[in-house]
Parts: C-alpha cells; sequence; structure tokens
C-alpha cells in the first residue's frame, strides 16, 4: 500500500478515514459499500487524498476537520491541530463555574469554543496574533452555536487586552528549538511553527503569561495552561517566581504531566 511504504504510521486507519471522505460518507457508508465498485471520479478523489497523505500531509487537514471534546472543528495548516491531550485542560477548567473567559493564541478555537458551548451562560475573549487562526476560530464559532458569545481579537499574548475574567486558558507554543527537527513530519512539515515553538528553550511563553497573569485574572479566578510532558517543574518554578502558589500539575490520559492549574 503507498501509505506504508511512505512510512505513514496507521495506514489502514488512515486509509479508511481518507475512502469515507473521498467517498463523502461516513464509516458506516463505508462499510455499506466497500463491495461496491467506485466510480472513476472516485478513484480520482482516491488518489489525490492517498498521495497528500503519503507526503505525511495530516489527515484532519485533508479532510479539514478534526473532532474533539464534543464537536467537530475546522482546520487547516493556518491553525494547530486540536489533540486529545489538549481536552485535559477542558475537562479540568469546567470542574466550576465561570462566567467571563479570556483564552490566550486560539487556534481553531478548539477550547474556548468547548468550555462556551459546555456553558451557556458564560461569554468569551479570544486572542490570537494570526488573522488567519482568527478566521478559521469564527468559522468553528459560528458551526457550535456559540459565535453570539465570544469576542475575537487580534494579539500578542495580552498586548492590547483589557478586563477581568475568571478563567483563563491557553495552549501556547511550548516545543524548544532544538526539539523540532524531531518532531513528525505531520506536524513539523505540516502545523505553523509559530504555534509550536517559541524558539529557545520553549518557555518564553510562560514567562509572559505569568507576568501578565495578575492584571487579568480575577479574584479567586483560575487559569489552566497546557504543558509539555517534560515542562512541569520548570513552568511551576516561572509562576512561583512571579509570586503565584504552587501550580497544581494535572496529567493528560497517557499519565503524562498536560497542564498546570493556577489559582489566585
Amino acid at each position: 500500500m503507498m501509505l506504508s511504504a511512505a512510512g505513514v504510521e496507521g495506514a489502514a486507519r488512515d486509509a479508511r478515514l481518507l475512502l469515507a471522505h473521498a467517498l463523502e460518507t461516513d464509516q458506516a457508508g463505508l462499510n455499506a459499500r466497500l463491495d461496491e465498485p467506485l466510480k472513476q471520479s472516485e478513484l480520482f478523489g482516491m488518489d489525490r487524498v492517498v498521495a497528500a497523505r503519503s507526503l505525511h500531509q495530516p489527515v484532519s487537514h485533508i479532510i479539514g476537520k478534526r473532532g474533539f471534546w464534543n464537536h467537530e472543528f475546522l482546520v487547516n495548516s493556518d491553525v494547530l491541530d486540536p489533540r486529545p491531550d489538549t481536552e485535559t485542560l477542558v475537562a479540568a477548567a469546567l470542574e466550576q463555574p465561570f462566567e467571563r473567559v479570556l483564552d490566550l493564541g486560539t487556534g481553531s478555537g478548539a477550547i474556548i469554543l468547548s468550555l462556551l458551548a459546555e456553558r451557556p451562560e458564560a461569554r468569551g475573549l479570544a486572542s490570537d496574533i494570526s488573522d488567519k487562526a482568527l478566521d478559521m476560530a469564527r468559522r468553528n464559532a459560528g458551526r457550535i452555536g456559540v459565535a453570539e458569545r465570544v469576542q475575537f481579537v487580534v494579539a500578542d499574548w495580552f498586548a492590547g487586552l483589557s478586563g477581568r475574567f475568571d478563567l483563563i486558558v491557553s495552549n501556547p507554543p511550548y516545543i524548544a528549538q532544538s526539539e523540532m527537527p524531531d518532531l513528525a513530519p505531520e506536524v513539523r512539515d505540516w502545523e505553523p511553527h509559530l504555534a509550536l515553538t517559541p524558539g529557545g528553550d520553549g518557555l518564553a511563553a510562560y514567562r509572559i503569561l505569568a507576568a501578565g497573569l495578575p492584571d487579568f485574572l480575577s479574584p479567586g479566578g483560575r487559569a489552566y495552561f497546557e504543558i509539555g510532558h517534560k515542562q512541569a517543574l520548570d513552568v511551576s518554578k516561572i509562576f512561583i517566581n512571579a509570586g503565584f502558589n504552587q501550580p497544581e500539575v494535572l496529567s493528560d490520559m497517557s499519565g503524562h504531566d498536560r497542564v498546570v492549574a493556577i489559582g489566585v
């Protein structure tokens, strides 16, 4: 198979997803058609998506969407592909009520839109330095039905923002520059580097978050930030040195450190 020969992991699984996409059906519909010959147009469509996947383009980019939490989000190469590990942050944030949420570096909007969908009374502000990312987040907000409760703004972290929030969340770029060459090609070659790494030791965003958090987090508020699975100690030190109490470190489904929780 072409995908296996190209070194694609999970080639059989991906082939089924791509075939369903080419046939414009779901997995149940695909099962019903497995014994049917493909039309010429469907063969062309399958050849196209398999060729793209053979170049290690992510399946989500090829089909244009990715499942996260309880929704399907539109994605492309302008935004970070939402991953199951990030659902750890969403689950933790939903453990307590909130009325105003700020999502810094929102990308596709997966985090804040998932939160707002679960809390019909809440409102949010989502920022990103990328206009193209915000365009995608706006489209997702409309699809999910929360567009009237979220504002999108171009901003470099806290710069130009105002107000207080009882919940602040972010999945910032945290990959060290030295680690970039070792990433899977699906990530390294197709996802926006601006959303993957700040360069250097990968901790620059947490220093900015720690410095700005006191001016934006309401008394009694909470903040949840995703981290790399080896960064818990270093990130915790950054927030402690900024005057916060020892952050709580939350693990993802694989048991890896994934989120730091900060309260005031």
